[in-house]
């Protein structure tokens, strides 16, 4: 089973992997596992975020997830999560278990994982050119 497959049965039975919700729960749970693996898990998953946003961010992926499903909280990053009902961070983590495996998916594919990194930098080479002048 390769890790997409795993993330798909997790994303499918959440609370067996102890998953009940909890937004910062979940973070836990994929940030110990990443480890586990020596950061090969989840390497590239915050600058496949920054593609998909189109935009440049200092946020790390706990942060830029929390943004993308919660775009219409005032709150920036972590404090958003004072702001939802446990419905909606429910919501937050069943968005972030589906991105992972979207990522994954793209991270075990070597040309759409160049493709994503030469658009990561084409993004910062932008930010860069744009802030010298």
């Amino acid at each position: 089973m390769n890790d997409r497959e795993f993330f798909e049965r997790v994303r499918s039975r959440l609370g067996l992997y102890g998953l009940n919700g909890s937004y910062n729960g979940a973070v836990m749970f994929l940030v110990g596992f990443n480890e586990a693996r020596s950061g090969d898990l989840m390497r590239g998953f915050t600058e496949w975020l920054v593609v998909r946003k189109g935009e440049c961010s200092g946020f790390g992926w706990q942060a830029l997830v929390l943004d993308e499903a919660l775009p219409d909280v005032e709150s920036w990053g972590w404090s958003k999560l004072n702001e939802t009902t446990s419905n909606q961070e429910q919501k937050v983590v069943e968005l972030l278990i589906s991105l992972l495996v979207e990522f994954l998916t793209m991270r075990d594919d070597v040309v759409a994982l160049a493709q994503m990194y030469s658009q990561y930098h084409r993004l910062h080479s932008k930010d860069d050119a744009s802030g010298e002048q």
